[in-house]
């Protein structure tokens, strides 16, 4: 079970096109930090798109704000992300550094942080399509690295979700095998970006999760450049896609139930 806090909806930045609400889960025993983006000025369901963060990031880093910003402003879609665990608002004294990179890579290499996070994304969804402006017929995933390691797994568990921009991880990374056979799951539209010089990932483990992926409609691009955040053609693809699916299953939802 969990419990929705809203603790305050205020503009985004110096503009007033961009809301955004703040909010807190209840779950299984944990606070789970949340945002969610939305356009200002536009009414009605519209496509939500969810972001998992990188690791040492947090809800509202650059990873997350860049792909939200032309979602929201161009497309209306609404754009939601919760911190990871031991990011942003879960730690006892926030930081975003290095620190919480190693952190992170300890707690992944344990193993048993994966199901959590399906539930604190599975609860958070279900708190997301009570608001009155999400389309629940179209619901995206966009995540890379960390964003992937724990993304693909929800992706798999979850039906909810049509279409999904994964990459830059793969099963050289100890404790990920479990993603290649979570791959298998996915039937949904998927993405999956790769970085020509990723210093963290081998080309052969990031393959080995993208072929194990059994969407029909699943595309690889390789991107120059070392494992940093996504920017320029990475970001514009990732736009695109998840506009054009989205909007898909929209107007066939839409149009299934008219007739």
């Amino acid at each position: 079970m969990s419990s929705e806090i809203i603790k305050s909806t205020r503009p985004f930045g110096a503009g007033d096109d961009i809301v955004q609400d703040d909010f807190t889960l209840e779950i299984e025993g944990r606070k789970v930090p949340g945002i969610v983006w939305s356009p200002a000025a536009i009414t009605g369901r519209r496509p939500l798109v969810l972001v998992g963060h990188g690791g040492s990031g947090h809800k509202a880093s650059n990873l997350v704000l860049n792909i939200m910003r032309p979602l929201v402003q161009r497309h209306g879609f609404v754009v939601a992300a919760i911190d990871g665990p031991v990011h942003g608002a879960r730690r006892k004294v926030f930081d975003d550094g290095v620190a919480v990179r190693k952190e992170f890579r300890e707690l992944w290499a344990k193993g048993g942080s994966i199901d959590p996070m399906i539930a604190d994304w599975r609860a958070t969804i279900d708190a997301l399509c009570r608001r009155p402006d999400v389309d629940q017929q179209a619901i995206g995933w966009y995540g890379i690295s960390m964003g992937t390691a724990y993304g693909l797994p929800l992706v798999a568990a979850e039906p909810r979700i049509k279409a999904a921009v994964l990459g830059m991880w793969g099963t050289c990374r100890p404790g990920s095998e479990r993603l290649a056979s979570d791959g298998r799951k996915i039937t949904c539209p998927v993405l999956f970006q790769q970085k020509s010089e990723d210093e963290f990932f081998t080309p052969e483990g990031e393959a080995d999760v993208y072929e194990h992926l059994a969407s029909r409609d699943k595309e690889l691009r390789i991107y120059p450049g070392k494992h940093v955040d996504p920017a320029g053609d990475q970001i514009d693809d990732a736009e695109r896609f998840l506009a054009e699916r989205l909007d898909s299953a929209s107007r066939m939802h839409h149009l299934a139930v008219s007739h």
